[in-house]
């Protein structure tokens, strides 16, 4: 764990990596969330079928916003 009020570097982005490669990486995290949280919904009872729904909905917005930034990055070559 980190010390001196860090934060674990396990949950740092590598710096090595561009933006369109961490915002394609978002996108698929956010896509597969989206995926288990509609697949865990259909396993709940209706009161509780729609939080998650919901949340999945969140979730794919932002997916779409990830993905339309991704649209903006420019290549560099």
């Amino acid at each position: 764990m980190g010390t001196n009020n860090q934060p674990d570097p396990m949950y740092f982005a590598n710096p090595a990596y561009d933006t369109e490669s961490l915002l394609a990486n978002a996108s698929e995290s956010l896509g597969s969330a989206s995926e288990m949280l509609n697949n865990f919904a259909a396993t709940l009872d209706p009161a509780h079928r729609r939080t998650a729904i919901g949340i999945a909905q969140l979730v794919m917005l932002g997916e779409l916003a990830v993905n339309q930034a991704l649209d903006h990055v420019e290549v560099k070559d």
